[in-house]
């Protein structure tokens, strides 16, 4: 290792010491030459998967207001913000991720973005909606996956929504008619009908995965919630746009907290 090497190897020290003390870390973020998960089991995740769709998200988001549900160690919340976004709030319900989160912003010049600790079922808190609202790799982590988008369409979501969830089973949407006679019960066996499949125990290591949909029921998800799927932009990943609840004029669907 030469002078110049070693110098810069030197002066990296206490940025890799901050690192390796905030770990682990799920979110592999370059951070002035040091990576936070360099072995990361998904690769450059999730910066490899966002590349594959970045192209449907608008590239130029000056004076808009972006909400990242589920931030983790902000990497979305920082994107967002190089797109030139006015205000980013950043949430997630683990002081571990919003420490990292905080660290890896200020380091990369972005120490204004907010981060909170909120859950997704805490978003009326927040009081405010959003030009963009952020929901990737959260759905499948919640025991009440439905009305946690209820309450992104009622309480923060003003315009569009990006989604993404992990999916299994059927990768096919098959055409659903309006309404069944109640003797009718084939179209249940169908492996392309809406499912959401419910894991009692652990999945991946990782007792927090508890309803995983097929894509026919995702995208029937985010419609039952209104919201109007403009692009499915990359495998599991949607841009939506915020619609009507459907039979919204019969009253609401699902329970509200903190409305009103």
């Amino acid at each position: 290792m030469n002078l110049a090497a070693r110098s810069i190897h030197s002066d990296q020290e206490p940025l890799r010491a901050r690192i390796e003390a905030l770990g682990p870390w799920f979110h592999n973020i370059d951070l002035g030459g040091v990576w936070t998960a360099p072995d990361h089991f998904l690769g450059d995740y999730p910066n490899m998967k966002f590349r594959r769709f970045e192209t449907h998200l608008p590239a130029n988001l000056t004076g808009k207001s972006v909400l990242d549900i589920g931030c983790n160690a902000g990497f979305y919340s920082m994107e967002m913000k190089r797109r030139g976004a006015e205000r980013v709030v950043g949430i997630d319900s683990d002081d571990h991720y919003l420490a990292q989160a905080r660290f890896a912003a200020e380091t990369l010049g972005y120490a204004n973005i907010e981060f909170r600790n909120l859950s997704v079922y805490d978003v009326a808190a927040l009081g405010e909606k959003f030009d963009l609202v952020i929901f990737m790799g959260v759905l499948y982590h919640l025991r009440h996956p439905l009305l946690a988008l209820d309450l992104i369409h009622e309480h923060v979501a003003g315009d569009m929504l990006l989604f993404q969830s992990m999916q299994r089973g059927s990768n096919q949407v098959m055409e659903i008619a309006e309404d069944y006679p109640f003797e009718e019960t084939e179209m249940f066996r169908e492996s392309a009908w809406p499912k959401m499949y419910f894991i009692e125990r652990e999945y991946a290591h990782d007792w927090t995965n508890w309803w995983v949909p097929n894509r026919a029921c995702a995208e029937a998800m985010l419609r039952a919630s209104g919201f109007t799927i403009e692009t499915r932009a990359e495998d599991e990943v949607y841009i939506c746009r915020r619609a009507e609840m459907p039979y919204g004029q019969w009253g609401a669907g699902a329970a509200y907290p903190a409305k009103g």
